[in-house]
């Protein structure tokens, strides 16, 4: 028997939660300090996580399927998007490489929104810094190739529950 639409997103969802938990394991286990755009790509793996989660509880039929894979999707690309930016300023040589800012808990209390997000992503020295590999590819570089997977995943969801009702 093949799995549902709600089984399907319930399978996005968990593998948002493993990412998050490799996450917060790097951070607490092997006291990986997270940068200001780690931290906003990991924002926007729960926003993917929540989408999911709630479209497997909803349980939608016919568009509203497409609804829910769209937002899970916007998600997943906007964390693309994220992850991107650091591999890019990873990939700067190290005189290119922006100097250290300050910290994203200082820029949210000190500068309107609009400023600390363009702060953010001009990026930091911290942010171009790689101080974790596997198999010779930065945490960004996974994480990036995380989101382009739950892009496939978010926009699938649909056809595999369209391909199962038939």
């Amino acid at each position: 028997m093949n799995p549902g639409f709600r089984q399907l997103a319930l399978l996005g969802f968990f593998a948002c939660v493993g990412l998050i938990a490799y996450a917060l394991y790097a951070q607490h286990g092997l006291g990986l300090e997270p940068c200001p755009l780690c931290i906003f790509q990991r924002v926007a793996v729960i926003a993917t996580g929540v989408v999911l989660l709630v479209a497997a509880l909803h349980g939608p039929v016919a568009r509203g399927r497409w609804v829910y894979a769209g937002l899970a999707a916007l998600a997943a690309a906007i964390g693309a998007g994220v992850a991107g930016r650091h591999v890019w300023l990873q990939s700067l040589p190290a005189d290119q490489v922006p100097a250290c800012g300050p910290g994203l808990d200082y820029m949210l209390e000190a500068f309107p929104l609009a400023q600390t997000l363009r702060m953010v992503f001009s990026g930091s020295g911290e942010c171009a810094e790689v101080d974790w590999t596997f198999l010779g590819l930065s945490m960004p570089a996974w994480t990036l190739i995380s989101f382009i997977c739950l892009l496939a995943w978010a926009l699938a969801l649909p056809l595999l529950a369209r391909r199962r009702a038939a």
